[in-house]
């Protein structure tokens, strides 16, 4: 440590740190030394230790909140939106295990935003499912999910926690075609906050998903919220994408 220089102590513990993760001193999943035993190996006070530790918090380098040990993270992990993936798929797809724990699952009166996704009357029963998700025992994501009605009935017959439904309603016929879905962020909830085992109004990414049959019928309503240290959405397009948006803009002037 170089007491006295252009940058301050927690700056420089934070980035020998990093510099241990970036070398693979350090390995996704290991824990930090506790706050004791770093201000023993850099010879400063505990607040300058928190104070780096929550650099690297802010960052996505550790996880852990205050009062819980700081763990290494890996890096983001990309999910593709050019196809329409389970959560189980494309954590498969990455060579890591999806698991997922059952938080609700209840019939529920739809909605005024429910009813409309789903083109059902307000108020009309619907299975709602609330779920997080992890990949390898790591929290990623809250997904809350309303099915249509005939969907909700077989989606209560599958194990949830353990099972991807889109694969399972595949093998009963119900086949999910496409999506429309919107991103953008928010604050996180108490429940997302305690789920995820992030501070509350920690900023998440949201994807609200309205899926479809292959005949255009609204299969389910969800909204997913993932941790945005951990989560990278990438897009793939095309030139001709963009001449079909050009040609369809001149069209609508005419």
């Amino acid at each position: 440590m170089t007491r006295g220089g252009p940058l301050p102590l927690h700056l420089q513990i934070s980035e020998e740190l990093r510099r241990q993760v970036s070398a693979g001193e350090l390995h996704p999943g290991d824990l930090l030394p506790s706050e004791g035993g770093l201000m023993e190996r850099f010879g400063v006070s505990r607040g300058t230790i928190r104070q780096a530790l929550a650099a690297l918090r802010g960052d996505g380098t550790i996880a852990g909140s205050r009062g819980r040990p700081p763990v290494v993270r890996g890096p983001r992990l990309a999910q593709p939106f050019s196809e329409l993936l389970s959560f189980s798929a494309w954590i498969s797809s990455l060579g890591m295990r999806p698991t997922g724990v059952v938080i609700e699952f209840a019939r529920r009166p739809a909605d005024r935003e429910t009813a409309e996704a789903l083109v059902i009357r307000l108020g009309a029963p619907v299975h709602h499912l609330v779920r997080l998700r992890c990949a390898d025992d790591e929290p990623l994501m809250i997904e809350r999910t309303a099915f249509a009605p005939r969907v909700g009935e077989l989606v209560a017959t599958i194990d949830l926690a353990n099972q991807s439904i889109y694969e399972q309603l595949g093998r009963r016929g119900i086949v999910f075609d496409s999506a429309r879905q919107l991103i953008d962020a928010v604050a996180s909830t108490s429940q997302d906050a305690k789920l995820l085992h992030v501070p509350a109004r920690t900023p998440l990414l949201r994807v609200r998903r309205n899926a479809f049959s292959p005949t255009g019928e609204p299969l389910e309503w969800s909204e997913d919220r993932y941790l945005a240290d951990r989560i990278a959405f990438t897009i793939d397009n095309t030139a001709s994408d963009a001449s079909v948006v050009r040609r369809l803009g001149r069209e609508g002037g005419r």
